[in-house]
């Protein structure tokens, strides 16, 4: 009776001490859903992010990507990362009407480069807009991609704010920007996105305003004949892992996850880096004209309408950045 007791207490002893350590994650597989489509490098990165997690867990942890919104839209992400439906997504400043911070990811003419703002995301400031998205959205940014810097088309050259002379133009439905290019001295008119084309073709509006990628696959240059470098908004977004998710799995395994998140992080930028110049020899090459600009006179006439449309939160934040 007494040594039968001991070896249950002994057993009893040996799952108490095995339940206090973390357990590896054994087969788990991570669901990652974004927006973007197989060719973007958003895409690609996450595609990579699940091949070296892969190999550096031995294919204990899986990720299985979900493109082209096949998962749910990026609310409805966010949302089921929340529920524990959903792993991973990649998200930017939609994370603001959680974490107000999260706004600073695309503040037009916040960033004067894509290095100034590298040194951003991954310095205090971007420690301190991670860290309130952990606590009020609960997801994790583990990486950030860049994303390509908006610029103003047109029919003629405008490499100051006074060439813009009332300029119609179109803007997304979006108060700030709206704003800003008034500041400018443009006419903006907020318009759908699938509207421009026509817009531009018949002469409704004069301007509108992206990253090459989108005026390259809109066929703007069908319609639009200069490309000037306003660089207006520099913004990057994060790819993210639910709280939930992060909190399953082990030291070790979380250490898998950051390396990986690091390398597809250093992959994406090289994709990047390639499409930007890939989408200006392409325009370039069907007519559109290049035109460098004033940036610092851009910068200058729309910082006070910038400051009046951010939160009070990001505010000081802002002001110290048009600083610089």
């Amino acid at each position: 009776m007494t040594k039968a007791w001991k070896l249950s207490g002994l057993a009893a002893a040996l799952v108490a001490s095995l339940a206090a350590v973390p357990v590896a994650a054994q087969d788990m597989t991570l669901k990652l859903g974004h927006l973007a489509n197989e060719d973007n490098p958003w895409h690609k990165a996450s595609v990579k992010f699940g091949e070296e997690l892969a190999a550096l867990t031995d294919g204990r942890i899986v990720v299985e990507v979900y493109p082209n919104e096949s998962l749910g839209k990026e609310i409805d992400l966010i949302n089921g990362m929340q529920l524990g439906t959903v792993d991973m997504t990649i998200t930017g400043e939609s994370l603001q009407n959680w974490a107000p911070m999260a706004a600073l990811l695309a503040v037009p003419y916040a960033y004067k480069s894509i290095e100034h703002m590298d040194e951003v995301a991954s310095g205090e400031i971007g420690d301190r807009i991670e860290a309130q998205i952990v606590e009020r959205a609960q997801i994790r940014p583990i990486a950030f991609f860049a994303r390509g810097p908006r610029n103003l088309t047109s029919n003629r050259p405008i490499a100051h704010p006074d060439d813009l002379d009332g300029l119609k133009m179109r803007v997304p439905n979006v108060p700030l920007f709206v704003d800003v290019w008034k500041a400018l001295g443009a006419q903006p008119t907020p318009m759908a996105f699938s509207e421009v084309f026509t817009s531009l073709q018949n002469g409704t509006i004069g301007a509108q305003e992206n990253p090459l990628a989108l005026i390259r696959s809109a066929n703007f240059n069908e319609v639009q004949s200069h490309v000037n470098m306003t660089e207006h908004v520099r913004s990057w977004i994060y790819l993210t892992i639910a709280e939930m998710t992060w909190n399953k799995l082990s030291d070790e395994d979380k250490a898998a996850v950051m390396e990986a998140a690091a390398r597809a992080q250093a992959y994406e930028r090289g994709l990047f880096e390639d499409s930007i110049a890939a989408d200006r020899a392409y325009l370039e090459a069907n007519g559109m004209t290049f035109v460098e600009v004033d940036g610092p006179a851009f910068a200058a006439k729309a910082k006070d309408a910038v400051l009046a449309n951010v939160s009070d939160e990001i505010k000081p934040v802002v002001e110290g950045l048009f600083a610089e």
